[in-house]
């Protein structure tokens, strides 16, 4: 089970209020700034949206819902689904940190392409099956065949993806650096924003690389020299180039978007939004994945018992 802090949230029933209050908070003119006269983005902020990365296909050409839509969309989120037989279950609802619908009632977060889909090309596609089919029959020969996530190294990649909870971001910033904790997996992101130039494209990491620079009061952060190890929640490769944008807007707002390039995997780059609500009063505490220093032993063991009662069915038979 993953551990996880406690989000503290109001439910509203109705997700119109809900977006309501994000819209009021938003103000252009807004310029709280630091110390040494950057502009003052530090604190905590959520990432969590119910609007998927990509708008489901069977909406197609449908770039919004309606109102009542979204309101059904976070009405079904604020119950528990029905157990099914020889499952443990998970979380029930009021566990889970999904947050609500886009304010404009987007069907993706993504708005360019306007489809709101991912512009995968087909190749990438086919590695994508190709892996899957792999992993289908080799899912625990070793540690390696383990997701990121169940190795307790790294979950959303950059730029993150929102989950069913641990949607935060912590941010911190001085003259040089800007320092972002991610609540889900303990990862933090320390961005240089003093000139200094990419790492050698030899050095591979995570998370890749990250350099930020200021363009008027915006954040802008290119990440590169990802690891070919590195699992987004959504097609990449060592290739992929990630530039967000961070916008301070209002007392509890960051407008944020990003934008992914990658020609091995995309036929042409691709940009999402998100708005990022503060959160007020929310603590972040330690994330103790258990996954790497207790399930992995029990996933590979009972791998290898069952591979053994194969072995043994198939002595029989012959």
């Amino acid at each position: 089970m993953k551990a996880k802090s406690i989000t503290l949230l109001v439910v509203v029933p109705s997700i119109l209020l809900l977006s309501g209050n994000v819209v009021a908070q938003t103000d252009s003119s807004y310029d709280e700034r630091t110390p040494w006269g950057d502009p003052d983005i530090s604190g905590m902020w959520s990432y969590a949206s119910l609007t998927p990365l990509q708008r489901p296909e069977r909406l197609e050409d449908k770039e919004f819902y309606t109102p009542e839509e979204a309101a059904q969309i976070f009405a079904n989120t604020q119950q528990d689904s029905p157990d099914r037989p020889g499952d443990v279950g998970s979380y029930n609802y009021q566990w889970f940190d999904r947050g609500e619908i886009s304010a404009d009632f987007r069907t993706s977060l993504i708005v360019d392409p306007p489809n709101g889909r991912l512009p995968i090309t087909e190749a990438a596609i086919a590695n994508q099956r190709e892996r899957a089919e792999y992993l289908r029959d080799h899912a625990a020969d070793s540690w390696l065949d383990r997701t990121n996530w169940d190795r307790c190294i790294s979950y959303h990649g950059v730029p993150p993806v929102s989950s069913g909870y641990n949607n935060s971001y912590h941010i911190v910033q001085n003259e040089n650096f800007v320092a972002i904790h991610v609540e889900m997996i303990h990862d933090v992101r320390i961005i240089p924003i003093d000139g200094r130039p990419q790492l050698h494209d030899n050095i591979r990491q995570w998370n890749g690389d990250s350099r930020g620079y200021w363009d008027g009061d915006t954040l802008v952060v290119r990440t590169a020299n990802f690891s070919e190890k590195t699992r987004h929640r959504f097609p990449s490769s060592q290739n992929t180039v990630a530039v967000e944008r961070f916008r301070r807007v209002g007392e509890d707002m960051i407008d944020y978007s990003f934008t992914v390039e990658d020609p091995t995997v995309y036929t042409q780059p691709w940009t999402a939004i998100r708005p990022m609500p503060r959160l007020t009063d929310y603590k972040q505490y330690e994330y103790a994945c258990h996954e790497g220093n207790y399930a992995m032993t029990y996933i590979l063991r009972g791998a290898r018992a069952e591979e053994a009662r194969a072995l043994e069915q198939n002595s029989s038979e012959n």
